[in-house]
């Protein structure tokens, strides 16, 4: 026994929850801290899902309806411009149409003859200006394209009704190629001929 007991005093054992009471309130406070923080990284976009990350603005050419105005005509050079002009109509497509005309003609051998193949192109889009701006912008590299695709044409394909419609079809994708490419956006709707001489 101990010398309390012996004394005749009762003996009152020593109370053990007032430490698990402490230990509990620092890991509450631990967990306040621990989610604070989670919280914070939280909105400033750490962890995805946070429902407030920055949205990027599309900054890509918009489609124009008839009629409507387009901020970025007065970009475009005069020769555009006018092509951008547009006078609403009752029928057709809802979306107005420019269209870009190549300054030069386009010369290549045909695939797997001695034949040559000349074309004059224009291209048209119902979005607005900025795509008749970086067809200008872009020319060189366009033309490039427009080359390549007309070196890899058969002389039998162009003689067609349908080989020239597939040869507009795949004129066209080249060149949304290089728009997207440089740009981030093609926008060219379709290619037409101006003028084809075959040799």
């Amino acid at each position: 026994m101990s010398d309390e007991a012996v004394k005749g005093e009762a003996v009152t054992p020593k109370k053990k929850g007032g430490g698990l009471v402490v230990k509990a309130g620092i890991a509450l406070v631990l967990l306040g801290i621990g989610g604070g923080a989670a919280y914070g990284l939280q909105l400033a976009g750490v962890f995805p899902g946070s429902g407030h990350e920055e949205v990027a603005e599309d900054n890509s050419p918009k489609l124009v309806l008839k009629g409507e105005d387009d901020p970025y005509v007065s970009l475009t050079d005069a020769g555009s411009e006018e092509s951008a002009i547009d006078i609403p109509g009752d029928g057709g497509n809802k979306y107005r149409t420019a269209y870009f005309t190549f300054s030069d003609d386009f010369t290549s051998n045909l695939k797997d003859t001695t034949g040559l193949i000349q074309v004059s192109l224009a291209a048209s889009t119902h979005y607005d200006s900025r795509v008749l701006l970086w067809l200008d912008k872009h020319e060189l590299a366009v033309r490039s394209a427009v080359v390549v695709v007309l070196a890899d044409t058969t002389e039998d394909e162009i003689r067609t009704p349908e080989g020239k419609q597939h040869l507009q079809e795949r004129l066209t994708k080249a060149i949304n190629e290089v728009l997207t490419e440089a740009e981030g956006f093609g926008g060219v709707d379709a290619v037409y001929f101006r003028s084809l001489l075959v040799q």
